[in-house]
């Protein structure tokens, strides 16, 4: 109780901090933009480098927790600063570690991505401005709340229009059903994610078909890949989520209009529940999946066991299918294993596109691979 109300009193002098706290940056450093304080903390150094201040005068001992761990140091007037080994570009979740436990920093934005709220910070690409905010027209993110027979529950998700659906009466539209990754929910997609702005702009410059996005919420169960995981997961979507949207939004209702995909876990949803159910789809995403393996010397994936006719009679699927796709970042531990199924799957005459792009697990491919993949479905 003792450290609890320690670290509650460091917490609020650490708010009240940085609440105040606004100082003219050194000229190498670049405020982020996922900061709540423009002006101040943390920032990132040219090389790449970030760079985390806060005052926290209570604390005996403060951390940073940025996938690995980096002790503070401990300054005039109880500010506590730490300055990291280089990132790799795009987001990142992190924690302050304030007397062992925890907790967000007052000083960015938190988001929910590691089975709780966590701080993030966004490393711009320079170049790259197909998520950020331009003078196009904007769609919206719609918050449906439903009732699911499958789960017996009330359950959320986040539903994208593009620019016009208002308007537009008679017009109908394709949907694709998006899926988050494990420690994550139907917030990833809406907010990390930037669905909403990268749809806007692929839509505007005409990239991409208006569409509209389901970014739902893919914690059905908890059983991981198993079978009886996948389908509660299926049910979840084909008894409860297709016709919900189908009843309410101006969507078409075959499986020429419908795609799904989805990251790491959500890539593996996406995996079984289309490849398994090719008569309600007509692409498939698969981002940064483990379900291939999760480093260089996992075992071969043996994807006629899982799928049976995937290897032997492929041409189920490719004369069901216009898109099937699959993604991962470039250092992701997932690379080479999702590399070799790549590979299995054409030798056997699977036809799969397939594309990487730098970064590991996290939001910078994710974001590329939806900009990617949206770009080649419903044409």
């Amino acid at each position: 109780m003792k450290k609890l109300i320690l670290v509650c009193g460091v917490l609020l002098l650490a708010l009240c901090a940085q609440a105040q706290f606004s100082m003219q940056l050194p000229s190498e450093l670049t405020p982020l933009p996922s900061n709540i304080n423009k002006n101040g903390y943390p920032a990132v150094t040219e090389d790449g480098r970030v760079v985390f201040r806060l005052r926290a005068p209570g604390a005996e001992k403060v951390q940073l927790d940025l996938g690995r761990l980096y002790d503070m140091t401990r300054e005039e007037n109880g500010f506590w600063t730490v300055t990291t080994d280089p990132q790799e570009l795009g987001f990142h979740y992190y924690s302050l570690v304030l007397e062992g436990i925890s907790v967000a920093d007052p000083a960015s934005e938190s988001y929910y991505g590691m089975g709780r709220m966590a701080s993030g910070i966004d490393i711009p690409e320079p170049g790259v401005d197909f998520y950020t905010l331009q003078d196009v027209p904007h769609g919206t993110i719609r918050s449906e709340w439903y009732y699911s027979e499958v789960t017996g529950s009330w359950r959320h998700m986040n539903v994208y229009t593009p620019p016009g659906y208002d308007t537009a009466t008679d017009t109908r539209y394709p949907v694709m059903y998006l899926w988050h990754g494990g420690g994550e929910d139907e917030r990833g997609w809406a907010v990390q994610g930037r669905t909403d702005i990268i749809l806007d702009n692929l839509i505007a410059a005409g990239q991409a078909v208006p569409m509209i996005v389901v970014i739902g919420n893919g914690n059905a169960s908890t059983g991981g890949y198993t079978d009886d995981a996948m389908e509660t997961f299926r049910r979840e979507l084909v008894e409860s989520i297709i016709p919900y949207v189908e009843g309410r939004y101006r969507a078409y209702t075959d499986a020429k209009h419908r795609a799904i995909s989805g990251l790491s876990m959500g890539g593996g949803q996406a995996y079984y529940t289309g490849l398994r159910n090719p008569e309600l789809f007509s692409a498939i995403g698969v981002y940064s999946s483990g379900l291939f393996g999760r480093s260089a010397d996992a075992p071969a994936y043996d994807a006629e066991s899982e799928i049976p006719g995937l290897l032997t009679a492929p041409e189920r699927w490719n004369e069901a299918l216009d898109v099937f796709y699959i993604s991962c970042g470039q250092t992701d531990p997932r690379i080479e294993p999702t590399k070799k199924a790549v590979e299995r799957f054409r030798e056997a005459g699977l036809e799969v596109q397939f594309n990487s792009f730098p970064g590991g697990h996290e939001w910078l491919p994710w974001r590329k691979s939806l900009h990617d993949f949206a770009q080649r479905i419903f044409k």
